[in-house]
This record gives structure tokens, sequence and C-alpha cells, in this order.
């Protein structure tokens, strides 16, 4: 697996952190990742299909359980929304910083491994929107002065 030089590390980053608020705790970072990656699972649907994100998300899940292995405990068994809500409860159950990094780390994992894939250019078009949506937060604060 290669390193991608123009995958949008920082714009990840900023997506995560926007979705789970100005001073979040583990519970406000597993909904921003779970927020996060069901708009990842519903621009990519189409293209490689759910089974497709299935198998990229466990191997992410696999490869990124290397540096947090409180996250392989997940269920290979478990599918979809059940998967999730696995993922959701081991980060809600760890630090903020933590849960914070890993939420990044597999993100990124399977942002690159797509990109191996279907390439990067296709990758960057695919998932540009997952990561300039602005949090309904956001939004709201836009508003007020």
């Amino acid at each position: 697996m290669h390193e991608m030089h123009d995958m949008p590390n920082e714009a990840i980053r900023n997506t995560l952190a926007r979705c789970a608020g100005e001073t979040p705790d583990s519970s406000a970072i597993a909904e921003a990742a779970l927020a996060t990656w069901s708009r990842v699972a519903d621009r990519l649907e189409l293209v490689i299909g759910l089974r497709g994100v299935d198998a990229l998300f466990n191997r992410a899940l696999h490869v990124t359980g290397k540096t947090y292995p409180w996250l392989t405990t997940v269920g290979i068994d478990e599918k979809g929304t059940e998967q999730l809500a696995g993922l959701r409860l081991r980060l809600a159950g760890r630090e903020a910083v933590e849960a914070e990094e890993a939420s990044y780390v597999l993100l990124m994992t399977f942002t690159v491994l797509l990109a191996n894939l279907i390439g990067e250019s296709l990758t960057k078009r695919l998932l540009a929107p997952v990561w300039s949506l602005p949090s309904a937060g956001q939004e709201g604060e836009m508003s007020t002065p």
C-alpha cells in the first residue's frame, strides 16, 4: 500500500473535527466517525457496491487494528449497521484523543485502499463532497453573529 501524496489528509481531519463539534468527547467523536462513514458508504455504494464498501472497510479495520488493536474486536460476523454500531461503542469507550486519531487513521487507510483499487483521481472525485460537507453545528454557527 503506497502513501498518497495528494490525498486529503487534512480534509479528513477537518471533516471529523467539524462533525464532532468544538469540544468533543469520545461519544461525539464516535458519532462524527459514524456519520462520516455513512456518507462515504453512500457515495461509494453505486460504484463498488455494498459488498465492496464492506470489504474495503473490513480491510481498513484490519490494517488500522495493527496500530489500534482494540478496533479489531469488531466482530467479523457483524454486517453493515451492526459492525458500525460496534465501532461506535469501541470509539466511545476510548479517550477522546485516541478515538479521534483512530477514526482518522481508519478513514485515511480506507481512502488509500480505495485509491489503490479505483485510482487516486476517481477516489478524490468521489469522496471530495464528503470532506467538504459542513456539519449541522457549523451551518448554525455561520448564521449567528
